[in-house]
């Protein structure tokens, strides 16, 4: 294929697709560029067909650190685990991409979106997908393209929609809000804002939808003039046998479904399962449909739940379709720790557990987005207990990330700032119970645990994940879907915020045809869920704590000059070492002034924070000290006002009456009251008097009594001129 290049310009912003000259040995490879952001993605289709009862799709996104031009940390000094943000981009692919494949094709396909420049001005997510469709449309997969994703951001100014905004617009925007899908219908929905209205959501995801119809356009237009072969891919079609078998339990099935208890409920439909597999298939069919004959099961299972929902009203656990399960809340659950809470809605139960810590415990961020690190940290855990099951454990899996990430964001938008709450804020929500929308249980549990902490958020948060069932024309809404729902529904819909507005949303599809007005609906009635859960975690606890957990650290907040720093510091770092020894407290010094002093005790944070006070303050006039007497010279002692200041006491003012030894009145280290006579101007030297002197000891004046001088005549007296034994005085004159 020879290089074709599309480029073109869009709400502002500048693109580029190419493909033909790149990792042609891909069964298709697009570089795509905003800006300079520069992302090579392929697509690779295997040639064998895989008996899986699933569609074997692998997406992988490589951060590379040259494309910001850093040598990655670390003693490899080569890129190793991706990133959080790196897992969420992947995530962020998969999710619109999945659904578009045939139906009934089981090719593996990989793909693998590798960043090659980073401009550190156009966000780099949103043109992994649309480089995602148009490789696999190049390399000639069975796949219902184009598809696109744009990210919508807000002018705070004039309140006008921005597409595809850089981090700068992005900064300054109260609404994130990344959508995807075809020119027909969306596919995945990520979104965070500052407590936007439904209304306001609803409207940029109106924008957003006419930003990917114009996107899939220019897609099909650079499609269009590549030279794609195309493929007669292999679309598995089961022998009709296994269905006309197997949808003959259609009555049973839905007998099975109905019980309220997950396990028990799995147990039946496994049973069943079981049943009629060992009853309609012999050995051989067994051996040559395994796939075929799960994917039948599967298929029955999930016909037979859609149909009670669409023809009765009634789900598998009795609901109908707004009811939301019963709850059980808890704040302040566990003792010693600085805040917890425990939520759970039916059977998903999750314990978050909330801690503070000092702000120089923020997590850092190697990655080649332009952010640092952040203040709030949300870990999510979800063990193989959680759902009866037998796992292996190990470090968190792309759900696990996905989820803690949708958590995180749905309360950042309440959290308190630095300013108002200096401190680092980690909340891990430990799943203990799973049947349905974990991660919307973790975001209210750690709204308990926050508000138990005292950490002052604005608004306390609740979550609700809803789900859709549509079959030909009809279409119903669930709220509160548990497991079963969103494993064989149509979407998984998240939506959690204040009782304000939105603070975050989540939504995949599979169903097609979803379009704004369907989620308008869901919107609405996941308001009225919200609002049922957040009357019982408010019924539980009704605003954060007044004060904190014992066991939390106080931390206090000072500013000092600039120049005061090195001060404070001390060379090497002793003098800050030294008072978090000797008081307890911990201290963080910003390179603006501010210093953050913690403690769990009290009196050791003020004690660290007096000592602090003491070095960056400038002594004046008159002011009265104690201090260690820290060197002494004959004429005088030095007195140390603060860990950075001495002060001289001169050895006319060590004690009432004349001393002729400054031993004779005071010794090293000893600790002793002065008053500031005097300070320097020029060189800011000061003079000290001696308070509550004591009389100088007796015999310890200089003697007056200078002894019998003798005939000065005799003697020379001049530096250097003493007489010595045997030397006669040289005069320089004779008469």
């Amino acid at each position: 294929m020879e290089k074709i290049v599309e480029s073109f310009e869009l709400y502002g912003k500048q693109y580029r697709f190419e493909t033909g000259e790149l990792a042609k040995q891909a069964s298709g490879a697009v570089l795509v560029t905003q800006g300079d952001t520069t992302v090579l993605v392929t697509a690779v289709v295997s040639k064998e067909e895989k008996d899986y009862d699933f569609f074997p799709l692998t997406v992988d996104y490589i951060e590379k650190m040259y494309a910001v031009g850093r040598i990655p940390g670390g003693y490899l000094k080569r890129e190793a685990r991706p990133s959080e943000k790196g897992t969420l981009t992947a995530r962020m692919i998969d999710r619109p991409i999945r659904p578009g494949f045939a139906e009934g094709f089981k090719n593996e396909v990989h793909v693998v979106a590798t960043t090659l420049v980073a401009d550190h001005e156009n966000p780099i997510d949103t043109v992994c997908v649309q480089g995602a469709s148009a490789a696999l449309m190049v390399g000639a997969a069975p796949f219902d393209g184009p598809v696109s994703c744009v990210r919508v951001a807000r002018n705070p100014e004039t309140g006008a929609f921005i597409c595809n905004p850089t981090y700068a617009e992005m900064d300054a925007s109260d609404l994130d809000l990344v959508i995807a899908g075809t020119r027909e219908y969306i596919s995945m929905i990520e979104a965070g804002g500052s407590e936007v209205s439904e209304d306001d959501m609803l409207a940029a995801m109106t924008f957003g939808q006419e930003a990917i119809a114009a996107f899939c356009e220019v897609q099909q237009r650079f499609l269009d003039r590549c030279a794609i072969e195309q493929v007669d891919w292999a679309i598995r079609t089961p022998d009709a046998s296994i269905a006309t078998r197997v949808n003959a339990f259609y009555d049973q099935m839905s007998a099975a479904l109905k019980d309220a208890d997950k396990q028990a409920r799995m147990t039946k439909v496994a049973e069943l399962k079981a049943r009629i597999v060992a009853e309609q298939f012999s050995d051989e069919e067994r051996a040559a449909w395994k796939g075929d004959i799960a994917a039948a099961l599967k298929k029955l299972e999930k016909h037979a739940m859609r149909r009670m929902i669409i023809e009765t009203g009634e789900r598998a656990d009795g609901r109908s379709a707004e009811q939301i399960r019963p709850l059980h809340i808890v704040a302040g659950y566990l003792p010693r720790v600085h805040g917890s809470g425990l939520f759970q809605r039916g059977q998903t139960q999750a314990l978050s557990i909330a801690t503070l810590g000092m702000l120089n415990e923020w997590q850092r961020l190697d990655t080649i987005e332009p952010v640092e690190g952040k203040r709030y940290m949300h870990n999510y855990n979800f063990p193989p207990y959680c759902t009866g099951e037998v796992g292996r454990m190990g470090a968190p899996k792309r759900r696990e990330v996905g989820h803690g990430a949708l958590a995180e964001r749905a309360l950042l938008p309440v959290l308190p700032s630095e300013d108002e709450f200096p401190y680092a804020i980690r909340v891990v929500s430990e799943v203990l119970e799973s049947n349905g929308s974990s991660s919307m249980a973790s975001t209210c549990g750690s709204t308990l645990a926050l508000m138990d902490a005292g950490v002052p958020i604005k608004a306390p948060v609740s979550g609700i994940a809803m789900g859709l069932i549509k079959e030909d024309d009809g279409v119903v809404i669930l709220s509160d879907i548990q497991g079963l729902e969103d494993f064989l529904g149509d979407m998984d819909f998240k939506v959690t915020g204040t009782e304000k507005g939105i603070t975050a949303l989540q939504m995949d599809n599979k169903a097609r045809g979803l379009s704004v007005e369907i989620l308008a609906r869901a919107l609405e009635q996941a308001k009225q869920g919200r609002a049922h859960i957040l009357q019982g975690m408010l019924e539980t606890i009704e605003a954060p704590r007044a004060e904190l957990s014992q066991f939390a650290p106080r931390i206090e907040t000072i500013h000092i000059p600039v120049d005061k720093i090195r001060d404070v510091i001390g060379s090497g770092g002793k003098v800050v070492r030294g008072i978090q020894e000797e008081t307890g407290a911990q201290i963080d010094i910003q390179e603006d002034g501010t210093i953050h002093v913690a403690a769990i005790d009290g009196k050791a944070g003020e004690a660290a924070k007096a000592m602090i006070l003491g070095i960056v303050k400038e002594p004046e006039v008159g002011e009265v000290y104690e201090g260690e007497v820290v060197g002494i010279k004959d004429f005088g002692a030095f007195v140390k006002l603060t860990p950075a200041k001495d002060g001289l006491l001169h050895i006319s003012r060590v004690a009432n009456g004349r001393v002729n030894s400054v031993e004779d009145a005071l010794s090293l280290g000893e600790v002793v009251k002065v008053q500031i006579l005097e300070i320097d101007p020029k060189t800011g030297k000061i003079s000290l008097d001696r308070l509550e002197k004591p009389d100088a000891p007796a015999g310890s004046a200089p003697s007056r009594d200078r002894g019998d001088r003798g005939d000065r005549g005799d003697r020379d007296n001049r530096p250097g001129r003493a007489s010595r034994p045997g030397r006669t005085p040289r005069r320089r004159h004779e008469d």
